[in-house]
């Protein structure tokens, strides 16, 4: 199996509001940016949009190494959180609507396709790819306002 890393980040002025993400998938050496985004959309969505379209546009399965700023994401998967979710309706504990639950079907698909370790760093901390994927995100959001 190829080992890829992929680093996300969304964004979102004025949240919500027009957002963007940004991803850097890398492979052998080689960088591939991709990014997009709403018009009226969250942090969190573009956050976990982000994950998802480098995911997807892996062409066969892959090890991934996910890095993300997005504790939302991360915690969510690694605590287990999102399989409750599912599990329960797309219900929270509380029994309150989990939100997003059309991105994180898209995303625990992808996470069944390919084996992915996540890694959470801080934002805005000087991580050269999370400062890129940061200016990706931004760029887009601004195209939205």
């Amino acid at each position: 199996m190829k080992h890829v890393d992929i680093y996300t980040d969304g964004a979102c002025k004025c949240n919500p509001g027009p957002g963007g993400w940004g991803a850097v998938i890398v492979y052998n050496g080689i960088e591939k940016e991709l990014s997009g985004g709403e018009a009226q959309t969250t942090n969190n969505r573009m956050e976990l949009m982000a994950a998802i379209s480098a995911l997807e546009a892996l062409k066969e399965s892959c090890d991934v190494t996910l890095t993300s700023d997005s504790k939302y994401m991360v915690d969510s998967i690694e605590k287990g959180w999102v399989y409750g979710w599912k599990k329960n309706g797309w219900k929270k504990s509380d029994k309150s609507p989990a939100l997003n639950p059309d991105l994180w079907e898209r995303l625990l698909a992808q996470l069944a396709r390919h084996e992915v370790k996540l890694v959470w760093v801080k934002g805005h901390a000087g991580h050269p790819y999370n400062e890129r994927c940061d200016q990706l995100a931004c760029g887009q959001a601004e195209l939205y306002r």
